[in-house]
């Protein structure tokens, strides 16, 4: 049952209590993995970030391959972000209720059931800039970019994806509802997170879209209505994912190299 996903953890700054669960990624090997919560265990409070405190060794279930995922955080409405502990040396597999073959995997899992099962080294995932693939449709010149005004976050999604589009990249299309992957746009050469909240997009939302962009060998896309901390984007250009702010216009504008590049790619 869907209820009985996660687990109980209370904030150890404001004591509110949340239901949390993991989500769920690709191994290589095409199965769901899900790193597996320490239930009881004590939430730690993000002060300080590190690179090898932004991820978790867990091995899967179905192959017994170990793979570095994002460790799980939850952020709590007081305003404090969350560490979820993981159990050690526990293999992970899809949560609660999921079915552990992937091509039998429903909607309602993290990834669609279309992931591509690349045969991947399982610790190849030291940061490096990957050189962003140009879109093939890409129009030269290309016509004026006709913006569409945001009201909801909904139209900042579609406000990106008519971008995309523009820029060259076919078959882009929304999710809906977004899956806990936060990938919100899709197409064969690009996927793309929208970010449109008040806040800064974090550093964790440029590793986690430079993750997928890994396993779909596609351009990871970031937007942002309110800009992005300075972690994210020393990240970004450390990893070469494009960074684009929008306004309520719906007009994105690059605010980094990898970002100028794409903007700059006519075929």
């Amino acid at each position: 049952m869907e209820a009985e996903r996660g687990i109980s953890v209370d904030c150890p700054a404001c004591g509110r209590r949340h239901r949390y669960a993991a989500p769920t990624y690709a191994c290589a090997c095409g199965a769901p993995v899900a790193p597996p919560l320490r239930d009881g265990a004590r939430p730690e409070p993000v002060v300080r970030r590190s690179w090898a405190d932004e991820w978790v060794v867990v091995r899967c279930r179905a192959c017994g391959r170990d793979g570095h995922w994002p460790q799980p955080e939850l952020d709590c409405p007081c305003g404090t972000m969350l560490r979820i502990p993981v159990e050690p040396d526990a293999p992970a597999g899809p949560p609660r209720g999921e079915p552990a073959d992937p091509s039998a995997a429903g909607t309602g899992a993290a990834l669609p059931r279309d992931w591509p099962s690349h045969d991947w080294p399982p610790h190849d995932w030291s940061p490096r800039p990957s050189h962003i693939p140009l879109p093939r449709t890409a129009a030269a010149p290309r016509p004026s970019f006709r913006p569409l005004t945001i009201r909801t976050a909904r139209d900042a999604v579609t406000a990106a994806g008519l971008y995309l589009r523009w820029l060259g990249f076919h078959g882009v299309t929304a999710a809906e509802p977004r899956p806990e992957s936060g990938v919100d746009l899709r197409g064969p050469d690009v996927v793309a997170r929208v970010d449109p909240t008040t806040s800064r997009t974090p550093l964790r939302a440029v590793e986690g879209i430079w993750l997928y962009g890994m396993y779909e060998a596609a351009a990871g896309v970031l937007f942002s209505l309110a800009g992005y901390t300075d972690e994210a984007r020393t990240r970004a250009d450390e990893l070469g994912v494009p960074l684009f702010v929008m306004d309520l216009t719906g007009t994105p504008q690059p605010v980094n190299a990898a970002a100028d590049e794409l903007v700059s790619c006519e075929l």
